[in-house]
Protein backbone atom coordinates (compact mmCIF):
# COMPACT_ATOMS: atom_id res chain seq x y z
CA UNK A 1 0.00 0.00 0.00
CA UNK A 2 3.01 2.29 0.21
CA UNK A 3 3.34 2.31 -3.56
CA UNK A 4 1.17 5.39 -3.90
CA UNK A 5 3.18 7.30 -1.34
CA UNK A 6 6.38 6.68 -3.27
CA UNK A 7 5.04 7.99 -6.56
CA UNK A 8 5.91 11.63 -6.87
CA UNK A 9 4.26 14.11 -9.15
CA UNK A 10 6.99 14.65 -11.73
CA UNK A 11 6.76 17.02 -14.63
CA UNK A 12 7.40 15.81 -18.13
CA UNK A 13 10.61 16.87 -19.80
CA UNK A 14 9.01 18.52 -22.83
CA UNK A 15 12.37 19.47 -24.35
CA UNK A 16 13.50 15.84 -24.34
CA UNK A 17 10.17 14.71 -25.82
CA UNK A 18 10.31 17.19 -28.69
CA UNK A 19 14.03 16.59 -29.36
CA UNK A 20 13.45 12.83 -29.57
CA UNK A 21 10.38 13.27 -31.76
CA UNK A 22 12.09 15.72 -34.13
CA UNK A 23 15.20 13.53 -34.30
CA UNK A 24 13.14 10.41 -35.01
CA UNK A 25 11.11 12.19 -37.69
CA UNK A 26 14.14 13.75 -39.35
CA UNK A 27 16.14 10.51 -39.37
CA UNK A 28 13.16 8.52 -40.67
CA UNK A 29 12.56 11.04 -43.46
CA UNK A 30 16.22 11.06 -44.46
CA UNK A 31 16.30 7.26 -44.44
CA UNK A 32 13.18 7.02 -46.58
CA UNK A 33 13.99 9.85 -49.01
CA UNK A 34 17.71 9.40 -49.51
CA UNK A 35 18.38 5.71 -48.81
CA UNK A 36 15.32 3.53 -49.31
CA UNK A 37 13.67 5.13 -52.35
CA UNK A 38 16.95 5.60 -54.30
CA UNK A 39 17.94 1.99 -53.57
CA UNK A 40 14.55 0.80 -54.85
CA UNK A 41 15.03 2.95 -57.94
CA UNK A 42 18.51 1.58 -58.62
CA UNK A 43 17.34 -2.00 -58.16
CA UNK A 44 14.70 -1.45 -60.85
CA UNK A 45 11.65 -1.92 -58.67
CA UNK A 46 10.19 1.43 -59.75
CA UNK A 47 9.78 0.07 -63.28
CA UNK A 48 7.66 -2.86 -62.11
CA UNK A 49 3.87 -2.70 -62.01
CA UNK A 50 3.57 -3.50 -58.31
CA UNK A 51 5.62 -0.49 -57.26
CA UNK A 52 2.57 1.78 -56.93
CA UNK A 53 0.93 -0.51 -54.38
CA UNK A 54 4.22 -1.06 -52.52
CA UNK A 55 4.85 2.69 -52.49
CA UNK A 56 1.32 3.34 -51.25
CA UNK A 57 1.81 0.86 -48.41
CA UNK A 58 5.30 2.09 -47.50
CA UNK A 59 4.48 5.79 -47.62
CA UNK A 60 1.06 5.23 -46.08
CA UNK A 61 2.56 3.71 -42.95
CA UNK A 62 5.33 6.30 -42.73
CA UNK A 63 2.95 9.22 -43.31
CA UNK A 64 0.72 8.09 -40.48
CA UNK A 65 3.77 8.01 -38.23
CA UNK A 66 4.53 11.53 -39.48
CA UNK A 67 1.03 12.67 -38.47
CA UNK A 68 1.61 11.29 -34.97
CA UNK A 69 4.99 13.04 -34.74
CA UNK A 70 3.52 16.31 -36.01
CA UNK A 71 0.65 16.12 -33.51
CA UNK A 72 3.13 15.50 -30.68
CA UNK A 73 5.25 18.44 -31.84
CA UNK A 74 2.16 20.66 -31.94
CA UNK A 75 1.25 19.52 -28.42
CA UNK A 76 4.71 20.44 -27.13
CA UNK A 77 4.55 23.75 -29.01
CA UNK A 78 1.30 24.55 -27.21
CA UNK A 79 2.91 23.64 -23.88
CA UNK A 80 5.85 25.92 -24.67
CA UNK A 81 3.46 28.67 -25.75
CA UNK A 82 1.35 28.56 -22.58
CA UNK A 83 4.36 28.15 -20.27
CA UNK A 84 6.24 30.98 -22.02
CA UNK A 85 9.37 28.86 -22.36
CA UNK A 86 10.67 30.72 -25.40
CA UNK A 87 10.95 34.41 -26.23
CA UNK A 88 7.63 35.83 -27.45
CA UNK A 89 8.59 36.07 -31.14
CA UNK A 90 10.00 32.51 -31.16
CA UNK A 91 6.92 31.18 -29.35
CA UNK A 92 4.67 32.38 -32.12
CA UNK A 93 6.99 31.11 -34.87
CA UNK A 94 7.35 27.79 -33.05
CA UNK A 95 3.58 27.40 -32.98
CA UNK A 96 3.25 28.38 -36.66
CA UNK A 97 6.01 25.95 -37.68
CA UNK A 98 4.37 23.13 -35.69
CA UNK A 99 1.03 23.82 -37.39
CA UNK A 100 2.70 23.84 -40.81
CA UNK A 101 4.35 20.49 -40.06
CA UNK A 102 0.98 19.00 -39.16
CA UNK A 103 -0.57 20.38 -42.34
CA UNK A 104 2.28 18.97 -44.45
CA UNK A 105 1.93 15.54 -42.82
CA UNK A 106 -1.82 15.58 -43.39
CA UNK A 107 -1.34 16.68 -47.01
CA UNK A 108 1.07 13.79 -47.59
CA UNK A 109 -1.24 11.26 -45.97
CA UNK A 110 -4.54 12.24 -47.51
CA UNK A 111 -3.68 14.05 -50.76
CA UNK A 112 -0.21 13.42 -52.21
CA UNK A 113 0.35 9.72 -51.62
CA UNK A 114 -3.16 8.60 -52.73
CA UNK A 115 -2.89 10.76 -55.88
CA UNK A 116 0.63 9.60 -56.76
CA UNK A 117 -0.34 5.98 -56.14
CA UNK A 118 -3.39 6.38 -58.37
CA UNK A 119 -1.22 7.81 -61.14
CA UNK A 120 1.24 4.97 -60.61
CA UNK A 121 -1.53 2.40 -60.93
CA UNK A 122 -2.82 4.05 -64.09
CA UNK A 123 0.51 3.61 -65.89
CA UNK A 124 -0.06 0.92 -68.49
CA UNK A 125 2.49 -1.78 -67.85
CA UNK A 126 2.05 -3.15 -71.38
CA UNK A 127 3.05 0.07 -73.14
CA UNK A 128 6.55 0.51 -74.52
CA UNK A 129 6.95 3.92 -72.86
CA UNK A 130 8.18 3.78 -69.27
CA UNK A 131 7.96 7.53 -68.68
CA UNK A 132 5.79 8.97 -65.96
CA UNK A 133 2.80 11.06 -67.00
CA UNK A 134 3.28 14.81 -66.65
CA UNK A 135 0.59 14.93 -63.94
CA UNK A 136 2.55 12.48 -61.82
CA UNK A 137 5.72 14.49 -62.34
CA UNK A 138 3.94 17.61 -61.07
CA UNK A 139 2.76 15.68 -57.99
CA UNK A 140 6.37 14.60 -57.38
CA UNK A 141 7.56 18.19 -57.70
CA UNK A 142 4.96 19.31 -55.15
CA UNK A 143 5.97 16.47 -52.85
CA UNK A 144 9.65 17.40 -53.00
CA UNK A 145 8.86 21.08 -52.45
CA UNK A 146 6.88 20.22 -49.31
CA UNK A 147 9.62 17.83 -48.27
CA UNK A 148 12.17 20.66 -48.47
CA UNK A 149 9.91 22.93 -46.43
CA UNK A 150 9.45 20.12 -43.90
CA UNK A 151 13.21 19.67 -43.54
CA UNK A 152 13.71 23.40 -42.98
CA UNK A 153 10.95 23.55 -40.36
CA UNK A 154 12.11 20.43 -38.51
CA UNK A 155 15.74 21.57 -38.46
CA UNK A 156 14.77 25.03 -37.17
CA UNK A 157 12.57 23.58 -34.42
CA UNK A 158 15.30 21.11 -33.49
CA UNK A 159 17.87 23.89 -33.33
CA UNK A 160 15.64 26.10 -31.16
CA UNK A 161 14.83 23.27 -28.75
CA UNK A 162 18.44 22.21 -28.53
CA UNK A 163 19.56 25.78 -27.83
CA UNK A 164 17.03 26.14 -25.00
CA UNK A 165 18.02 22.77 -23.53
CA UNK A 166 21.78 23.07 -23.91
CA UNK A 167 22.67 26.74 -24.14
CA UNK A 168 26.17 27.39 -25.27
CA UNK A 169 28.01 29.50 -22.75
CA UNK A 170 29.74 32.24 -24.57
CA UNK A 171 32.97 33.34 -23.05
CA UNK A 172 33.90 36.91 -23.78
CA UNK A 173 37.52 37.59 -24.19
CA UNK A 174 38.86 40.48 -22.24
CA UNK A 175 41.45 42.68 -23.81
Amino acid sequence: MNIFSRIKNKELNWNAIILCTLGFWLSGSILLDFVLIPSLSVSGMMNEGAFASVGFLLFGVFNRIEVICAALILTVALVFYFNHQLPEKKQTLFLVFANLLLLIALAYTYVFIPEMSAWGLSINQFSASSQMPSEMISWHEGYWFLEGVKYLLVINLFRWCYNTTCPVNQVTMKN
